[in-house]
């Protein structure tokens, strides 16, 4: 991450760099600066996914829960649960599986590599 850059809005340099983006605390202006933006260009369309413990996950790896997850409108998924064949996927969940025949969409922070 670089250094704290100076609001474009209103000049001062109470700003920090929030995901994707800077926030000047000040003005709460929202902006975007040209070295992330081109960071991001330069992936393309690799998706990179790590597990819990730091180990690049690749689709049709095997992966497993490393802890219970409560699932909305269902049961619990129990820690030690194995999903065979992943797919990666963009947005909030990176994990698309299938665990005993029902579809997930699961945080690659809850799963290690098989």
């Amino acid at each position: 991450m670089s250094t704290p850059l100076p609001c474009p809005q209103c000049t001062l340099e109470n700003t920090y760099h929030d995901t994707e983006q800077w926030v000047c605390a000040d003005c709460g202006y929202e902006w975007q600066d040209n070295e992330s933006t081109a960071e991001a260009d330069t992936d393309g369309d690799e998706l990179i996914v790590k597990d819990s413990n730091g180990n690049l996950l690749a689709a049709g790896d095997d992966v497993i829960l490393i802890r219970d997850l409560k699932v909305k409108g269902s049961n619990t998924l129990k820690k030690g649960a194995k999903a065979k064949g992943i797919r990666l996927v963009r947005g909030d969940h990176e994990v698309d599986c299938k665990i005993d025949g029902i579809s997930y969409l699961l945080k690659a922070m809850y799963l290690k590599k098989a």
